[in-house]
């Protein structure tokens, strides 16, 4: 317990330092005779400080730690006294510089990984306000558009068509907003369910007497379209409307099989 206590100290790196007193250094060398752990331990600071100066430390270093180390384990216990064992301040500042360079190359270098790491952090910082700018615009595209439809739907001169659900699909439902002055019509396709795979939902103008239809096209992003509402000219003089589910391109009849919302203006 004692040995530990010493080597936990930290006066066995203050030895290796040349930093204590002779005082100091003659009960760190009686240690060393008493305790062989001790001197391993000795050995492993020089080691690890040749390791930490190598590559800086000048080449012509006299007395080496391990040279003292081996010649005051050579000196007789009585002569000890007069040994003046590592009083010498010069080998410590030495060191002290090596260790202080190292030090600061290693700072600069947790510096500039740090810095990395801050422009790290602020390039997604950026790309996040700039998908957020991007999901802005098109929020208030989204809402300049829907004010749009409000006031289209709103208009007094608007015709509104329901169109009720067909034995295919009896819990569909759509909505015709007809402006006759600008000959567009304004779907609301929102009880209509997503169509399968290959099949796009077709919009006919009918005249009933006799039937005839005639196609106003078909609805190729029902998916995409989180509204639901689409925009569709009408030119034709029409008597009702009807929506079917048909092919991937259209139709150029109606699949009446496949009917699944009518109206009549």
């Amino acid at each position: 317990m004692a040995v530990n206590k010493h080597i936990e100290s930290g006066i066995l790196e203050l030895y290796v330092a040349g930093a204590l007193s002779e005082k100091e250094n003659q009960q760190v060398y009686n240690l060393i005779k008493e305790h062989p752990e001790i001197l391993g331990e000795i050995q492993e600071i020089e080691k690890s400080i040749s390791i930490l100066t190598a590559q800086v430390a000048p080449k012509n270093i006299d007395n080496s730690f391990k040279d003292v180390l081996i010649k005051m384990l050579q000196e007789k216990e009585d002569s000890v006294k007069t040994i003046p064992l590592r009083t010498s301040k010069n080998n410590w500042v030495t060191y002290t510089g090596w260790a202080a360079a190292f030090v600061v190359g290693t700072t600069l270098i947790l510096s500039l990984s740090k810095n990395a790491n801050l422009q790290g952090q602020l390039d997604t910082i950026n790309d996040a306000k700039q998908q957020y700018e991007i999901q802005l615009d098109k929020t208030n595209s989204d809402l300049a558009e829907n004010k749009k439809l409000l006031a289209v739907i709103r208009n007094k001169d608007i015709v509104t068509v329901p169109l009720q659900g067909q034995k295919v699909s009896p819990e569909s439902y759509a909505k015709v907003y007809w402006n006759k002055s600008t000959q567009n019509i304004y779907l609301d396709l929102q009880g209509l369910p997503e169509p399968p795979e290959g099949k796009v939902y077709q919009v006919w103008s009918l005249k009933l007497d006799p039937l005839t239809p005639t196609s106003l096209g078909t609805i190729d992003n029902f998916a995409a379209n989180n509204t639901k509402i689409f925009t569709v000219n009408n030119p034709n003089e029409s008597q009702a409307f009807g929506i079917t589910l048909e092919p991937a391109g259209g139709s150029k009849f109606p699949t009446l099989e496949q009917l699944y919302t009518l109206g009549s203006v």
